[in-house]
């Protein structure tokens, strides 16, 4: 994106915000939970950026995004900080990719705590690839039609002779 004299930068106020300071083992021990319970915020600041294609005018989705993280982990620490140290340990110590597999009886722990605890059960692995519907407050942008160009070259009329192909037919590329 070419910035100009008239591209208007947030500033550092806006742009401001605590971060969620967790190492990659421990964002991949929640993920699934965390997923599901900040999924209407994701869906919130995704649909801004598809609708807008500007980044500075999703700013407070973003922040939203990233709060409802930070209180999500906090509740994690408040509720099940053991299991979930536990898992997260397991998760970074018993393979180098950090597979789920050696890691079933920790998770189990974990899904058991999470769910007496907040309420959250861990969403099957094809959740986030099914198709939801998000409501959102927000107006809709109008839709754009296809672009129309007063120049462009007209097409042939339907009653146009057309010679035969130069160099044969093309459905040898069908094969």
């Amino acid at each position: 994106m070419t910035i100009t004299e008239a591209t208007e930068l947030p500033t550092d106020e806006e742009l401001t915000v605590q971060e969620v300071n967790l190492s990659g083992p421990v964002l991949k021990a929640g993920a699934f939970h965390l997923g599901k319970s900040c999924e209407y915020e994701n869906n919130e600041f995704i649909l801004c950026r598809r609708e807008f294609k500007d980044p500075r005018k999703c700013l407070q989705e973003g922040k939203a995004v990233t709060s409802c993280t930070l209180n999500f982990f906090r509740q994690i620490k408040k509720t099940c900080a053991d299991e979930f140290t536990q898992y997260a340990y397991c998760l970074d110590k018993s393979s180098p990719d950090q597979q789920y597999t050696p890691c079933r009886k920790t998770q189990a722990v974990f899904d058991k705590c999470v769910k007496d605890n907040l309420g959250l059960d861990r969403p099957p692995f094809d959740y986030f690839n099914r198709v939801h519907v998000h409501k959102s407050p927000r107006p809709a942008l109008p839709v754009e039609g296809p672009a129309v160009y007063p120049d462009a070259t007209p097409g042939l009329p339907p009653t146009a002779e057309t010679p035969p192909a130069k160099y044969g037919s093309r459905f040898l590329f069908f094969w």
